[in-house]
């Protein structure tokens, strides 16, 4: 939540004021190249946002026209549109531009034909001709080159600014909506399809901008050159520009097919990058279940989908490229040729005026028309998508103000609808009345049932009940994220909230707690206490300025639940929601919060918290129970004790039995709460206390800014591209013979389109030799004829063609015939090198695609911890949806033109050898242009890159956090920090763009000189107007194309960055290998006994294993031994299930069955070993893919799963039964029941060892002691690792394991452990902070369970 600070020192943009002549002239990018040119640029490097590109204010106006939009339509009752809403936001922009367009193409490109007509007249009869005219054509044409460049690049600038405005605003409006979707709508989209819209539909505004205009002026520019053609060569220039409107209606047809393969590429992209978001989210899990193969071929099967969709859409972009290559060819042969047989005699000036037309009609019809055609169709559909997500439902925005309002103001939601205001309530309290509510999509039950509750001022409120009874969705509605039915609920007072997921973001532990608050030192301290943090923060290098990976994953469970509460409490509000905060926590520092923190710290506020933790709540002021979504009953401790309803069957049995013995429990209760508390803080923090207070309180008053440690930044890499990227996307087409063949079908292509634009300048010459020789002799001096022709050239190729050619000097037909064979070949090979080309890209993007996730899927834990999901997800969407659409398209583009350059080149030293002088020197200053630019602008593409990383991981973060945000109303502060992720983005991007044009503008200039001496050279050396025109007429085509070239061979390079950060992710820190060496691999029945032996193991989560969390574990687990694992937070419980799977980083040995684990490849040693991981995961499929991903067992098996775990009765209801849909995240199940779906896993997997990592925390105690009754029955004879913060779940152990600071401290049987004297008595003392009732039945467990195995 700091990336405001990165703008704040950078300079003033150099843009914000700058003049018209820097702005024509693009000397206001100069200062960046240099700087560019002497060091690697970095993001210091930027400039500030022009205020023009600032993401709030372009956001707000995009929202605004889109709130007018919808109120305007709706109240009509007809459907908003984006488009509309865009229009008026950018419309006026886009259609000034459009003009200015116009007045370019006609007073300058259409010009440049007359001009030329005219000096080709001169040439046609010199000796008849005034130089001077021929002069004045000659500067005209000259002139207008460089007019067209310096308005054309200014203007190109514009457009794609408009463009860049109109991505960021939608950017921020998809971001503030999101902020606002409901929960059902949430249940319709998934964080994969809003990434997807964000990296690739909206950059479909920055070249709709662009080319749109080309959509009516081209028709225009069309009827306009047709006349001037008619007035040229009379009736055949129709025939030419009717086979070029012929392609219109074909071009429209492939545009809208364009439209539709875009529609179905978007869904099956959002799929790919769905499933790559869930495989990221849930990377750890995967590794534990080995199920890295089998998800590596769903991601293989999603990828071919989606190629097959992109390669048909490939394919027709390639035929609408070949018609660049030979539409105006084609064009050309019709019309001269239909002249030639009409018996007109052909002229080079006609000739090669109708030519130089034709070509300014290539670059508008057959290059920009229909990439505006398909730009638009793309644009459409990418709007639609955009407008549908936009019309989502959101939730009630005036109930989610409730806590904006005064306190002693009241905001009931009635209906969905706000009331007056509570009468008769001046303090702040909660009042629901006959509420019902479901969320939609879900089966015909109601989530919520007729919920009538009343909660006061100053109570503390425990809400309980069994997994799935609506606990957690009666704190949504009361938050207003679950819409009611019917019904009322009346909320007085500023609202907080701590969900039950702990969600945490990419920042220091501080700003996680303070979320945009300001830092109110006296209170922070305080909540750090209540929260029981203060260890930690001495315990972490650097306090609470260390940095927490994306979602906390460099957390335990409890350290995030502790941040997560601390978040809530730090906030000043009247009423506390805390969903199941002390599930994650072991006793004694659930024990600390309770007392601390929900009794002490929060004591004049209401608090009501969720809890499957019973043991507090005779100490509480209201219990609710909850059942089926009803109240089934709500009062204090012991007036629901004496109802006899099922409230006393979620209290343990003994427990149950004094309770009704003893009325006094909750007095004595509350006294041993106050001793044990006492002697907790003495015993655990005794000797570091005023350590802890100095360096806490350090902490506190240190900056943030000033030794905050940053989390790894995304590398960018330095130089030019290497050539092992080339060598790997060439590998990827099928290798060098493919690479080889397509290059020779380019080049063949190229040769026959030389070959025809030369050819018709020997018949033109031809044509007039033959009409001047009919008309009269005399004229034989003056007129060339063809030997004559031969005779000016020594060049080879001249004399090549004339044996050619030899003997069908004058027969026309022979000439059309070759003329028409070279046409036809130029189409039929054009044609096909396209879809060969497309075919092998296709191949090498699908390569590349697999290659990276294999990489990403073999990567090691520390790689998912260091980079956050959306830095891996832009490379698996922005990334590869530029290998995939855009790299092909620049490859195209640079073998196209610098094929046809080079046979312009040819062509032009054929008629005039010494042009190659200028051509040699300007090629040479090209080539330093075009390295002068490349170095600046690769760095900033990488910028570019990096730089909307940070704008993906702050979405996925914000999709899953959107319940805390909106409690906390921190929309704004999130919206802030998102514009200014974009800011920083757009700074990168606006340079890109403008640097890009800089180079494109520096290069036709230059190219305008060239072309003057090329023109100028004949009036000095002289020539026939046949080569004078198609010198010129070449050359002139050289204007766009060549800086086109030269620019795109440079984003070649830029796109390759793409290639290059792909290839990067194929290669990081891979773990072992999977498969063990034939010499190691275990039997398949291996383990046969499950015997664990921990030989001096330490465990890193670093490389260089430094601050080590488990140090030097030494013991022994027996065959089918039922151990138990405790230990305060972060003690190291975790970590010892990390150690089994080999997940970090060992020193030391794990043995099981004598076999070295390190030793085994992973499948092998992961497949045999069974977990039930502390925070569940669950894709989004159906519910028998999630127990059985690939398709291994029976129904009949899956149903005995379910049963076993409680689950078939509630799965039997729904009305898909196992085809049941599981939404993104399992957000449609509670977290108990996505817990127990990963015990049925376990279940169905039958290994001989069995981890479960607190796996039964978030299920109520009848649920829990069903699961553990379903453990010891199923899994009797396997080793059984229980990791526990409920220890009634593990006092039949029969040994448990004391871990403190990663160290084993005690190792025996639970009886034998209370009863030792001798110190560490660490489980003795955590088990005596339970209550007196609770301990006695605990040890009684114990002992009874102690004498039963002696005895056996």
């Amino acid at each position: 939540m700091e990336s405001n600070s990165k703008q704040q020192n950078l300079p003033k943009h150099p843009r914000e004021n700058g003049s018209v002549f820097s702005y024509l002239t693009f000397s206001w990018v100069l200062p960046l190249l240099l700087k560019g040119r002497k060091k690697t640029l970095e993001l210091e490097d930027l400039y500030q946002p022009l205020s023009q590109h600032l993401a709030a204010n372009l956001g707000t106006k995009l929202e605004k026209s889109w709130k007018n939009e919808v109120n305007s339509k709706r109240s009509k009752n007809k459907n908003p549109s984006l488009m509309r809403a865009g229009l008026k936001v950018f419309g006026p922009n886009l259609m000034s531009h459009g003009f200015f367009l116009l007045l370019i193409e006609m007073c300058f490109k259409v010009t440049m034909p007359l001009l030329l007509g005219g000096i080709l007249r001169y040439y046609g009869n010199p000796n008849n001709s005034d130089p001077k005219i021929a002069y004045f054509y000659a500067g005209g044409l000259i002139l207008c080159s460089f007019l067209n460049v310096i308005c054309a690049h200014g203007l190109m600038l514009s457009n794609l600014n408009v463009g860049m405005k109109m991505r960021v605003s939608a950017c921020s409006l998809i971001y503030r909506k999101s902020l606002r979707l409901s929960k059902s709508a949430l249940l319709n989209t998934t964080s994969g399809q809003v990434v997807n819209l964000l990296s690739n539909d909206v950059g479909r505004f920055e070249l709709i901008a662009m080319f749109v205009h080309y959509l009516w002026v081209g028709p225009i520019e069309t009827i306009v050159i047709g006349v001037l053609m008619y007035m040229e060569i009379g009736i055949s220039a129709i025939a030419g520009i009717l086979f070029l409107l012929l392609f219109i209606p074909f071009q429209f047809y492939l545009g809208k097919k364009t439209s539709q393969l875009r529609l179905r590429v978007a869904l099956r992209t959002d799929e790919r990058v769905r499933l790559m978001n869930e495989i990221i989210q849930g990377i750890q899990v995967i590794k534990m279940y080995a199920w890295e193969k089998p998800f590596a071929k769903v991601v293989s099967m999603a990828r071919g989908r989606e190629i097959r969709a992109i390669r048909f859409a490939s394919w027709i972009r390639g035929i609408l490229l070949s018609f660049i290559m030979f539409s105006s060819r084609v064009s050309i042969f019709t019309s001269l040729v239909m002249f030639a047989l009409l018996g007109y005699t052909l002229t080079a000036q006609q000739a090669f005026a109708v030519t130089a037309y034709y070509n300014v009609l290539r670059q508008t019809m057959t290059v920009f028309f229909p990439q505006a055609i398909g730009f638009l169709a793309e644009t459409i559909v990418s709007v639609k998508r955009l407008e549908k997500f936009m019309l989502y439902e959101e939730l009630d925005r005036d109930f989610q103000n409730t806590s904006k309002m005064s306190e002693n103001e009241k905001q009931p939601h009635e209906n969905g609808h706000i009331k007056e205001k509570l009468k008769n309530v001046q303090e702040p309290g909660i009042n629901m009345e006959k509420v019902s509510a479901k969320w939609k999509g879900e089966a015909s039950d109601l989530t919520l049932s007729n919920i009538n509750l009343r909660i006061l001022p100053h109570t503390v409120n425990a809400i309980i009940g069994r997994v799935g009874s609506g606990k957690s969705s009666l704190v949504q509605a009361i938050l207003g994220e679950l819409s009611i039915n019917s019904g009322k609920i009346e909320v007085n007072g500023k609202i907080s909230f701590a969900s039950q997921e702990a969600w945490l973001f990419s920042s220091s532990v501080r700003q996680n707690i303070l979320f945009g608050l300001p830092m109110n030192k006296v209170r922070y301290r305080a909540v750090v206490k209540a929260c029981s943090l203060t260890r930690d923060f001495e315990l972490w290098p650097d306090g609470d300025k260390t940095i927490v990976g994306e979602r906390g994953m460099s957390l335990s469970g409890g350290q995030k639940a502790r941040i997560n509460l601390a978040r809530s409490v730090y906030r000043e509000a009247d009423i506390y929601l805390l969903d199941d905060q002390l599930s994650a926590v072991d006793s004694h520092v659930q024990r600390h919060l309770f007392e601390n923190c929900i009794k002490g710290f929060l004591k004049d506020k209401i608090v009501i918290f969720v809890t499957h933790q019973l043991y507090y709540l005779p100490n509480v002021d209201q219990i609710i129970l909850l059942d089926n979504g009803k109240v089934q009953a709500n009062g204090t401790y012991e007036s629901l004790r004496d109802t006899g309803l099922d409230f006393t069957k979620l209290l343990p049995e003994e427990e149950d039995k004094k309770a009704e013995n003893n009325d006094d429990d909750s007095i004595s209760y509350q006294r041993q709460f106050s001793r044990s508390s006492s002697n907790t803080s003495r015993d655990s923090k005794s000797t570091n206390q005023r350590h802890n207070s100095v360096s806490s309180r350090d902490s506190i008053e240190t900056e943030i800014s000033t030794t905050e440690r940053m989390q790894v930044e995304e590398k960018s890499s330095e130089g030019s591209i290497s050539w092992r990227h080339y060598k790997a996307y060439i590998k990827g087409t099928g290798g060098y013979t493919t690479t080889l063949f397509i290059a020779f079908m380019f080049i063949l292509a190229q040769v026959f389109a030389s070959a025809g634009d030369y050819f018709l300048t020997y018949w033109v010459s031809k044509e007039e030799e033959r009409s001047i020789t009919e008309l009269t002799s005399s004229l034989n001096e003056t007129v060339p004829t063809f030997e004559k022709i031969v005779q000016q050239s020594n060049d080879s190729f001249i004399e090549t063609a004339k044996y050619i050619f030899e003997g069908v000097v004058y027969d026309r037909n022979i000439d059309i015939y070759i003329f028409s064979a070279l046409t036809v070949g130029c189409v039929i090979i054009t044609l096909s090198r396209s879809f060969m080309f497309f075919n092998v890209t296709m191949k090498a993007s699908r390569r590349l695609h697999d290659a990276m996730f294999s990489g990403i899927s073999h990567a090691t834990m520390y790689f998912f911890n260091t980079n956050p999901s959306g830095r891996i997800l832009n490379r698996f969407s922005k990334d590869i949806g530029q290998i995939d659409e855009v790299l092909p398209m620049t490859i195209v583009d640079v073998l196209q033109i610098f094929l046809s350059l080079s046979g312009i080149i040819i062509v032009v030293a054929i008629v005039n050898p010494y042009t190659l002088i200028p051509t040699f020197f300007i090629a040479i200053l090209f080539y330093f242009m075009r390295s002068f630019y490349l170095k600046s602008s690769r760095n900033i593409k990488r910028i570019d890159a990096t730089t909307r990383s940070p704008i993906f991981s702050h979405l996925s973060a914000t999709l899953n956090g959107l319940s805390t945000i909106r409690a906390f109303n921190a929309e704004e502060i999130l919206t802030k920090e998102f514009d200014s992720h974009q800011d920083l983005n757009s700074t990168a991007f606006y340079l890109f763009l403008g640097s890009s044009r800089a180079f494109g503008f520096w290069l036709d200039f230059t190219l305008c000189i060239y072309i003057a001496l090329v023109i100028l050279s004949f009036f000095i050396m002289g020539n026939s107007g046949g080569n004078v025109g198609l010198a010129i007429t070449q050359v002139m085509g050289l204007t766009g194309m060549l800086q086109w070239g030269l620019r795109q061979s440079a984003e070649l390079e830029n796109n390759m960055t793409a290639v290059e950060r792909v290839v990067e992710y194929q290669s990081v820190d891979p773990e072992p290998d999977f498969e063990s060496k034939p010499d190691k691999k275990p039997p398949k029945e291996w383990p046969e006994k499950g015997q664990i032996k921990f030989n001096k193991l330490s465990l890193s989560y670093y490389p260089d294993m430094k601050d080590k969390v488990l140090k030097e574990l030494e013991f022994e687990i027996k065959p089918q031994e039922k151990i138990g694992v405790v230990g305060r937070t972060g003690a190291g419980k975790s970590s010892i299930i990390n150690a089994l799977f080999r997940l970090s980083y060992l020193d030391g040995k794990i043995e099981i069955d004598l076999r070295d684990t390190q030793q085994i490849g992973l499948h092998d040693l992961r497949s045999k070993i069974s977990i039930i991981p502390q925070e569940p995961v669950l894709f989004s499929n159906t519910i028998r893919y999630n127990l059985d991903p690939f398709d291994e067992f029976a129904d009949d098996k899956l149903w005995s799963a379910l049963e076993e775990v409680n689950l078939k009765t509630p799965i039997k209801e729904m009305p898909a039964g196992l085809n049941t849909k599981i939404t993104e995240g399992g957000t449609n199940f509670s977290v108990g029941q996505r817990q127990l779906v990963c015990l049925a896993r376990a279940i169905l997997r039958e290994n001989k060892i069995l981890v479960m990592d607190e796996a039964t925390a978030n299920v109520d105690l009848e649920t829990d002691a069903l699961i553990q009754t379903t453990i010891r029955n199923k899994f009797a004879d396997c080793t059984l690792i229980t990791i526990a913060h409920r220890l009634n779940t593990i006092m039949d152990s029969d040994r448990i394991l004391v871990m403190d600071a990663g160290k084993c401290v005690e190792f025996s049987s639970p009886y034998e452990l209370l009863i030792k004297k001798e110190e560490p008595r660490v489980f003795y003392k955590m088990l005596k902070e339970t209550p007196k009732t609770t301990f006695d039945m605990l040890k009684k467990i114990a002992e009874e369970t102690y004498k039963k195995k002696k005895t056996e």
